[in-house]
């Protein structure tokens, strides 16, 4: 729970831990079930559950119940990590989805963990358990280990010094092997992702790279590796059923749509916070 420590909490930690409260599985809470959540005092949240209502932040329903408001939606949609990347990236994932038909995800590193920013998911596809806005450990998921492997030494370190989460007898436990599997990515400029969150499902995922403010990229062409002259900004992956023949075949495919993006947001200081604002001090964002 957001701001619950020893001390008094502020206004402000208060204001956030009542929007913190909210999660897909509790998306809607009364006034005492969110005092209650929270720990605040009734009348507190009455006071606070009232502003964060009249400025947006959230909506109360004809049942009494409050829910986030479209205020929130307005702001999350300035963040250039969500929805601006998704724009981007959109049109290259249609395409991978029209060639594929299978599950297309994008995702971001936040932290330690991998965020779902934007999904396409077909019809027939086989069922996966990610959706936007979700949260996965780096080390479980294509996309993670992708973001993983290009991420700073000091979070891959913290990554391997953590308990390794596991969700199927597949899933990387081990800190050697994660170790291994981070190399393998960046030699190859490619993750596989075999079985790790469900018994049925195959990830391939490629990253996506913002360019300096020379737009250079240094190649990797003899080892087939990602291109090492920017920064990953972003994951791009497929979700295939483990029994398809095809899984390994996919990765060429999943690599062109991620340099796709990649060459797309060359420039684009708004979004990867790379190039000529960056260097003047303007749009700088913290490392992804």
């Amino acid at each position: 729970m957001f701001g619950m420590g020893n001390g008094p909490r502020s206004v402000p930690a208060k204001l956030l831990a009542l929007l913190d409260a909210y999660s897909h599985e509790h998306a809607a809470y009364s006034l005492s079930e969110l005092a209650r959540h929270t720990g605040l005092p009734l009348a507190t949240a009455h006071r606070l559950i009232g502003e964060l209502a009249r400025w947006g932040a959230l909506e109360r329903g004809e049942d009494g119940r409050y829910r986030i408001g479209l205020r929130l939606v307005e702001l999350a949609a300035l963040c250039p990590r969500g929805y601006g990347l998704r724009d981007v990236a959109l049109p290259f994932m249609e395409d991978l989805y029209e060639a594929t038909h299978q599950n297309v995800q994008l995702a971001v590193r936040d932290g330690l963990d991998g965020v779902y920013i934007e999904r396409i998911a077909g019809r027939h596809a086989v069922p996966v358990l990610t959706r936007v806005g979700a949260h996965w450990p780096l080390h479980a998921t294509g996309v993670g280990l992708v973001l993983l492997a290009h991420a700073p030494a000091d979070i891959q370190e913290a990554v391997l010094a953590a308990p390794l989460a596991t969700f199927t007898r597949f899933t990387i436990g081990d800190p050697a092997e994660l170790r291994r599997a981070l190399a393998e990515v960046r030699r190859t400029g490619f993750a596989l992702s075999d079985r790790q969150i469900t018994d049925d499902a195959f990830s391939v995922a490629a990253p996506v790279m913002a360019t300096g403010p020379g737009g250079a990229r240094s190649g990797g062409a003899k080892s087939g590796g990602a291109r090492s002259g920017g920064e990953c900004v972003a994951s791009l992956s497929i979700v295939v059923p483990v029994s398809d023949p095809h899984r390994v075949s996919w990765a060429p495919a999943v690599r062109a749509a991620a340099n796709g993006i990649s060459r797309q947001l060359s420039g684009r200081a708004d979004i990867t916070g790379r190039g000529p604002a960056a260097a003047s001090g303007r749009g700088t964002r913290r490392s992804s």
